[in-house]
C-alpha cells in the first residue's frame, strides 16, 4: 500500500508496552490534535 499525506511535523517511532496494548508518546503539545499512524512492518497474527 502507498500513503501520501501532508504534516506538520514527523516523528520516528517504536510503539512500547502500555497496560494490555501498545503506545506511542508524542509531544505534549500535540494533545488534543489529529494524528495519523502508519503501521510500517508486518503485524503478526494473534
Amino acid at each position: 500500500m502507498e500513503v501520501h499525506t501532508e504534516a506538520y511535523q514527523v516523528i520516528d517511532k517504536t510503539v512500547k508496552p502500555m497496560g494490555n496494548s501498545g503506545g506511542v508518546l508524542v509531544p505534549k503539545k500535540w494533545i488534543g490534535k489529529k494524528v495519523k499512524i502508519l503501521l510500517l512492518e508486518e503485524a503478526e497474527e494473534e
